[in-house]
């Protein structure tokens, strides 16, 4: 029986097999291209070609594609066969370095946000060769950047590696002026946590809410849910274990380094955590990742949920982006390290993302904006849609103390300075986790809570990275003109955290009198819905930081508003729709056969008793009535406002139509809907309640 490190990335063409495959010369050329951001030669790419075709032909391959992120928040292939005509009638397998560089898929139906017309269909991808290409069944995919014929970015990868070279670039220079003189690129890393929940086949097939949407549109409160917190980090039922044994074989074949896996707090609800691994591979691995999931779950009789919040009065699924920096030689830059000297350039890291984090909370809360995590954030197990930070009791000691220039009583009760001969070490995790923060320092590294689980984590990272990068250009700027770097220094990091202090909240996000707190008395923003945020990625200090670092052109940004706000609206009318045609056509029925049935059943009890009084059926039937009559003239006012909404005149005016109009009648009609499954005898009931639904998986 094999291993796991006999098969793990078996899938990838990675570095062993580089190595292995390719010429010396050319593995050297290849390398550089892939550490330095050298320009490719085509004579290289031809090698390398070759070899990746060879490689995956070996594996079985026939096709290849190439695999890229367009704005859907899904992924895109088009495969195309290595077999060439041959003169003698058969074929040969060719691949050549021109296709392996560069493909032109048809680009008409990806959304664009009017980047270009839609007659226009051309497109390009572009190989991305700093993640690994790998094999999905029979086609070699190749990871690949999408752009218009214009030039704009299509894609969710292309400003992701924008972002990452420019903080790179920005970091560079702050560890010029520490004396790093070897540091030749600095990375930013994530680990990101998947939640989701599994159910069985038959009841999702069961639920035209599910199949439609992703969620469920209807639904009482079941009997019983997740009060006892008996499921969280419980045993893992068989049919879930046998499932995630197939899940970590599939993603280790290609080189996912899977590790964590457990339930989670809601009853078929589950969480799967990797190692870190660059930000770009990971955005890659994470789509990947969601993929894969769901397929296996197919394979088990099983529906794997990524939405957000598929079911009401139950926690939703996140995922958490574990987010850090690190030099090309492996030094965290997030790590307080073992010395004053690495004390001090850590606390200008960390200065550089408080500033980040305050200066941009517009950009953090629209990077992880949809209509499925509007339901989830503000939520019992979600953070509030308030931004701020949580550093844990010491290292706000740490801060408070250079803010005020005040003795440090730490570890070593001394005098605070920041000269670096004499800045005081401190340790990290001396502070328990705040799950309730949204970006929380956990000893090394920040926790990024607010993501939705069906969200790409590109477009989070994209803005933390680029935030991050702007701060630290701000502090190069100021420091390398400086004659004095330690008493500059120290000055810079009181005055940004005297600056910033506002952002900094290490209590409970959960109650509510922080949001008071945080929005009246320290001004911090609070965008509740996709259509409150979204708008505000075109504000001028957006716009003017985005674009100076190159990360954005403001074509881009404005088509990226309209996209998400454009899937913003077309996910809740979906949903609109979908509640209308259950209530209708599911709902109301069932309910009116039962009241028929019973009203039958006690007038033939009177029959035969002509005194009884049939109290409960009397009643049952005049309850359900009114329950009915309200389901049938909700489910008119929501038609009626879907009618409305295509009267709006512009984007910004149809997502807040959606939001004011749509989503409360779609509260309202749901509420006389699930009050009436609870008095409806289970089998009139046309689909599966949560309590079916939540525990089916045995």
């Amino acid at each position: 029986m094999s291993t796991v490190s006999d098969y793990f990335g078996s899938l990838v063409f990675d570095d062993r097999v580089m190595r292995a495959e390719l010429s010396a010369k050319v593995y050297a050329s290849l390398r550089k291209t892939i550490d330095e951001g050298t320009e490719l030669d085509i004579g290289v790419a031809n090698a390398v070609a070759q070899a990746m075709k060879d490689w995956a032909v070996a594996h079985g391959a026939t096709h290849f594609t190439h695999w890229f992120q367009p704005l859907t928040g899904i992924t895109a292939e088009k495969h195309d066969g290595f077999i060439s005509p041959a003169p003698n009638g058969s074929v040969i397998m060719e691949f050549s370095g021109k296709e392996l560089i560069k493909g032109e898929p048809d680009a008409s139906s990806f959304p664009s946000g009017g980047l270009r017309a839609t007659f226009e269909a051309r497109g390009y991808t572009a190989w991305d060769p700093t993640s690994y290409a790998f094999i999905k069944g029979k086609t070699l995919c190749i990871p690949t950047a999408f752009c218009s014929y214009g030039g704009h970015a299509l894609d969710k990868k292309t400003p992701l590696l924008r972002s990452m070279e420019v903080l790179s670039r920005q970091a560079l220079r702050i560890l010029r002026l520490f004396g790093n003189d070897t540091a030749k690129r600095v990375v930013s890393s994530v680990g990101p946590e998947q939640e989701y929940f599994l159910i069985t086949k038959e009841m999702y097939d069961k639920r035209p809410d599910l199949r439609f949407t992703g969620r469920t549109l209807f639904g009482a409160k079941p009997p019983k849910g997740q009060e006892l917190d008996d499921h969280y980090f419980g045993v893992i039922k068989p049919t879930v274990a046998a499932y995630m044994e197939d899940l970590n074989e599939e993603l280790w074949k290609l080189g996912i380094l899977a590790k964590t896996e457990h339930n989670e707090v809601a009853p078929a609800q589950h969480e799967l955590a990797p190692i870190y691994s660059t930000t770009n591979i990971a955005t890659d691995h994470n789509q990947l990742t969601m993929e894969i999931m769901q397929k296996v779950a197919a394979k088990h009789g099983l529906v794997c949920l990524l939405h957000e919040k598929p079911f009401a009065g139950v926690n939703g699924s996140g995922k958490h982006n574990n987010w850090s920096i690190a030099t090309d030689s492996g030094q965290n830059l997030l790590s307080p390290g073992e010395t004053p000297y690495e004390n001090a350039q850590f606390l200008l890291f960390l200065c550089a993302v408080i500033k980040a984090v305050d200066d941009y909370q517009d950009l953090l809360r629209l990077s992880v904006a949809t209509a499925g995590n509007d339901h989830r954030l503000g939520a019992n197990e979600a953070p509030p849609a308030v931004i701020s930070m949580f550093l844990g009791d010491e290292l706000d000691a740490v801060l408070r103390a250079i803010e005020t220039d005040t003795p440090y009583h730490g570890a070593e009760h001394m005098q605070m300075k920041l000269g670096v001969d004499v800045l005081p070490k401190f340790n990290r995790d001396t502070t328990d986790r705040n799950r309730t923060s949204p970006f929380a320092f956990t000893g090394n590294k920040f926790e990024f809570r607010m993501l939705g689980s069906s969200n790409s984590i590109a477009c989070a990272n994209i803005m933390l990275n680029s935030a991050v990068a702007e701060s630290l250009r701000i502090f190069a700027d100021e420091l390398e003109q400086s004659t004095d770097f330690e008493t500059s220094l120290h000055d810079l990091i009181r005055d940004t955290i005297r600056a910033h202090r506002r952002i900094i909240f290490n209590g409970n996000g959960y109650d509510e009198s922080w949001i008071r707190e945080a929005t009246q008395k320290r001004g911090l923003l609070n965008y509740r819905t996709t259509a409150d945020c979204m708008p505000h990625l075109l504000d001028e200090k957006n716009v003017t930081m985005l674009t100076a670092l190159g990360v954005f052109t403001i074509d881009e940004l404005r088509s990226r508003r309209d996209i998400m706000l454009e899937n913003y609206c077309k996910s809740v009318v979906i949903e609109a729709n979908t509640m209308v045609d259950m209530a209708r056509t599911q709902i109301a029925p069932a309910i009116e056969a039962y009241v028929s049935d019973v009203a039958k059943a006690a007038a033939a009890k009177k029959k035969v008793v002509p005194e009884i009084k049939c109290g409960y059926e009397a009643g049952l039937v005049r309850k359900l009535s009114v329950l009915v009559d309200e389901i049938a003239q909700k489910a008119d006012v929501l038609d009626e406002a879907l009618v409305k909404i295509r009267d709006a005149e512009d984007i910004i005016e149809e997502s807040a139509m959606v939001r004011d109009l749509l989503l409360p009648v779609m509260c309202e009609l749901r509420v006389p809907c699930d009050q009436a499954e609870t008095m409806t005898a289970k089998s009139y009931w046309p689909f599966p309640t949560y309590g079916d639904i939540l525990f089916s998986v045995k």
